[in-house]
């Protein structure tokens, strides 16, 4: 018996996959428990249709993803902060920081968001930290953050 799996199925398959079952197995538990449905020509017609769209979706968030990384290439960021003599700061630069700057220079025609920013932990030191922006499971780039000493 053909089914298509409506969740992600151990040993079985992944949603919207068609899986061969025997029939006792489709019928009596996988199809009343909600897990498949049966593969008749009208429900592969539509996953088909469901999957396409998936991947042209998909396709458009990469594209979308790259024009963002190539405004954020090369940009740097650069906070003035009071520091004690040993150059640790005296509060930190957070990931909300980076958002708000990124943000407010206006160089970027988009929101950078908090979740896209890599930043294990603040910024407590003067220096340059490299800080890496995911944009999409499959887009990354890298960008300077400056920490410089306040000047007065």
């Amino acid at each position: 018996m053909k089914l298509i799996l409506k969740k992600a199925m151990a040993n079985l398959g992944e949603a919207g996959e068609v899986v061969d079952v025997k029939d006792g197995y489709g019928r009596n538990f996988l199809i009343p428990q909600g897990i498949a449905y049966e593969a008749s020509e009208a429900n592969l017609a539509r996953i088909e249709e469901e999957q396409a769209k998936t991947r042209e979706k998909t396709r458009r968030e990469r594209l979308e993803a790259h024009r963002r990384a190539s405004q954020l290439e090369g940009l740097l960021l650069t906070f003035s902060e009071r520091a004690g003599e040993d150059g640790k700061l005296f509060g930190s630069v957070t990931v909300a920081d980076i958002v708000e700057k990124a943000n407010a220079d206006g160089e970027l025609d988009f929101e950078l968001e908090k979740k896209a920013v890599g930043l294990e932990e603040p910024i407590k030191a003067l220096g340059d930290t490299t800080v890496v922006i995911r944009l999409h499971p499959e887009v990354e780039v890298e960008i300077e953050v400056r920490v410089e000493e306040e000047k007065g």
